[in-house]
């Protein structure tokens, strides 16, 4: 696994070896001790499977408030996604900047996503599948969202957007009182 900083500290994407012969392919997804340098003494509580019909649905912009705050580390293994992570930490130099990378099965690429930030995605591809893994228990009470067209964000989808739950249709836009929250 190869390890590759972002400009928002803390946020990396790695890249894995695909194997692949006249059987098919093999990539490693996890592994606690090529990790340990972004991990550090988190562990993976839970590991939750999404998959999205649409082409161009966004899931997001998701977040969980301390003390429940997680890291999340994401993988897509159908499809492609458009993964987006949204620094919103306390007194963070890069505060409200965003960082994007594409994530397919075909690229083996996993983002890790610290405590402190929200995360979503959109699908490039129909029925893609993601492949999350957190450090923290989902809490539903600790949970928050952002709008995914949020204008201080201006976050540059992919595709138009064709499908929002109700839950994500239904995040507030940020306000200029908004100073982050404690990771």
């Amino acid at each position: 696994m190869k390890i590759h900083t972002t400009v928002l500290s803390g946020l990396v994407v790695i890249d894995s070896e695909l194997f692949s012969d006249h059987r098919g392919s093999f990539t490693r997804l996890f592994c606690s001790r090529e990790l340990a340098s972004v991990l550090g003494a988190r562990q993976v509580v839970q590991t939750n499977r999404s998959v999205t019909y649409a082409c161009g649905a966004v899931r997001g912009l998701h977040y969980q408030h301390p003390p429940y705050a997680e890291m999340k580390l994401v993988r897509c293994l159908r499809g492609s996604i458009w993964d987006v992570a949204v620094d919103l930490r306390v007194g963070s130099p890069t505060f409200l900047c965003w960082h994007a990378e594409e994530l397919s099965v075909d690229n083996a690429r996993m983002m890790v996503i610290p405590e402190g930030f929200a995360h979503g995605f959109q699908t490039l591809e129909e029925n893609s599948e993601i492949f999350y893994q957190h450090t923290a228990f989902y809490a539903p009470s600790a949970e928050g969202g952002i709008a995914w067209n949020d204008p201080i964000l201006d976050i540059h989808w992919p595709l138009p957007v064709v499908d929002l739950s109700i839950r994500d249709s239904s995040h507030l836009l940020l306000t200029s009182s908004f100073s982050g929250i404690y990771a």
